[in-house]
């Protein structure tokens, strides 16, 4: 049977504002505040909540024969918990009706999977911390930023403990094979891997308004019969895109919310399912191993992190940013822990790409890729100079080290006892009926034990019985007398 996967990423970019070299030191705050608003004000008005409300309706309309996942970074977090706490509530709305799965990824929407291993897992701790927060459920299920994926990659989320992880299908990594089964690792293969049919997302996200395309205007009904037309083996189909494709990309004009409600229904009638990503590596076997020895994502033809990392400008922003890593691990300073969270997002070195765009390019605030890099390190060095100020340049490397392993044994120790807790927490469940039954024996215990509190005199007898040899003692003392009595 012919599975659908619908998958979509909630993520904000906070705004940079303007930085001047000369307020290095003298300005420590970032961000554009009234952009940052705007921004995610705007976009949930014209994206988010006329998407959710949708769904939710899907969800009541359609049952179990509807089911979606999301990734939410926790930088849209924040920013939604600030302005648009309203997305949130349709979130846990949604999550209320079973039909939705929340996965992980790196709280900032980060590059760290790429350089920093600790990095990586602090991030994919905290943001799954939250997803627990809000939905109740910790994630099973992995999506890197941008679905960032190589084997070091996968061999490190398979070591965090997750059963799954979605990526790009790209064809560079793919060759002969389809995206329409499930893989594997190949350093560890209980990390199962989901692989996007970008053609099938992209004719939603991309293409659905476009007049020129071939086949506008798209329909639900000629959507489903692409997947039925598909071979018969090939099975699960992924379509991942961000939410705002809904709303944004293509206008809520073009009835892009109208063709999503209609496509359970056509599915029905040509014996298609939805499932969430879980659902999926719970009940399908995998058919191979990928191999991916360098990092593929979803962004741009090639597929790879050249948009991000493509020119000298940005390798040089980006091995700064992480030379003090280290150190804003062991910080408990919430200002440089937040900053930290804000100045990794990827799009910080999106904006300073030269690859020429076969579309349009939003740089922001910049006027160039050289504008963006000027401005990301003149906060950078404020930044930095912060950090140094709390755990100087001068401190040892061994002793971080020796700090981090410190703090990381303190991680997987907590880790092993909440494990440990929730494990006596499910088998106290089972027997608490049969120790319901027994409380009333329970209460008898004390009348029990008041037959041996009789005892307690006898043996305070004990001392008593020395009494006499203490009165003894005196007579010790008249011995003298007698002597002095026979000269």
């Amino acid at each position: 049977m012919k599975t659908i996967c619908l998958y979509f990423e909630i993520h904000q970019n906070i705004h940079l504002k303007r930085y001047r070299f000369f307020e290095i030191g003298k300005d420590h705050y970032y961000f554009d505040d009234y952009e940052n608003e705007r921004g995610i004000t705007e976009t949930a008005e014209r994206s988010y909540i006329p998407a959710l409300r949708t769904f939710l309706d899907m969800a009541k309309l359609y049952g179990k024969d509807f089911k979606v996942a999301f990734s939410i970074s926790g930088c849209a977090l924040e920013l939604m918990e600030q302005y648009t706490p309203e997305v949130i509530e349709l979130l846990q709305e949604l999550n209320n009706t079973g039909c939705v799965e929340f996965l992980a990824e790196p709280y900032s929407h980060g590059l760290s999977s790429l350089i920093n291993e600790d990095v990586f897992r602090d991030e994919v701790s905290r943001q799954a911390k939250k997803m627990k927060e809000l939905f109740g459920k910790k994630p099973t299920v992995l999506r890197n930023s941008s679905l960032i994926y190589s084997d070091d990659i996968g061999g490190l989320v398979a070591s965090m403990g997750y059963k799954g992880m979605i990526a790009e299908g790209a064809k560079h990594i793919l060759g002969w094979k389809s995206p329409h089964f499930l893989y594997h690792c190949n350093q560890n293969p209980s990390l199962k891997l989901l692989l996007r049919d970008f053609k099938f997302s992209d004719d939603i996200s991309l293409r659905f308004n476009n007049s020129s395309w071939s086949e506008y205007p798209l329909f639900a009904d000629t959507y489903m019969d692409w997947i039925a037309q598909l071979p018969e083996e090939e099975q699960i189909i992924n379509i991942f895109m961000e939410l705002c494709a809904l709303g944004i990309y293509q206008p809520l004009s073009s009835n892009i919310l109208e063709f999503i409600k209609a496509l359970p229904a056509c599915a029905k009638q040509r014996g298609i399912v939805f499932a969430t990503p879980s659902e999926i590596i719970a009940r399908t076997k995998s058919v191979a191993q990928i191999d991916a020895p360098y990092p593929m994502s979803w962004n741009d033809e090639e597929r790879d992190t050249s948009c991000w990392l493509g020119n000298v400008m940005q390798r040089e922003a980006f091995q700064k940013l992480y030379s003090v890593a280290e150190r804003v691990l062991i910080c408990k300073d919430r200002r440089i822990t937040q900053d930290w969270d804000r100045i990794q997002a990827s799009n910080n070195f999106r904006f300073m790409t030269t690859k020429p765009m076969s579309v349009g390019m939003y740089r922001s605030i910049y006027d160039s890729p050289y504008d963006a890099f000027t401005n990301y390190m003149n906060i950078l060095g404020d930044f930095i100079n912060r950090v140094n100020a709390l755990y100087p340049s001068e401190i040892e490397n061994d002793e971080l080290n020796a700090l981090l392993t410190t703090i990381r044994n303190q991680g997987e120790e907590i880790e092993v006892k909440d494990k440990e807790i929730t494990r006596l927490q499910t088998r106290l469940k089972k027997y608490e009926p049969e120790a319901d039954e027994k409380k009333p024996a329970a209460k008898k215990a004390p009348a029990k034990k008041a037959a041996p509190a009789k005892k307690a005199p006898a043996a305070k007898k004990a001392p008593a019985e020395k009494a006499p040899a203490a009165e003894k003692k005196p007579a010790a003392k008249k011995a003298p007398a007698k002597k002095a009595a026979a000269k």
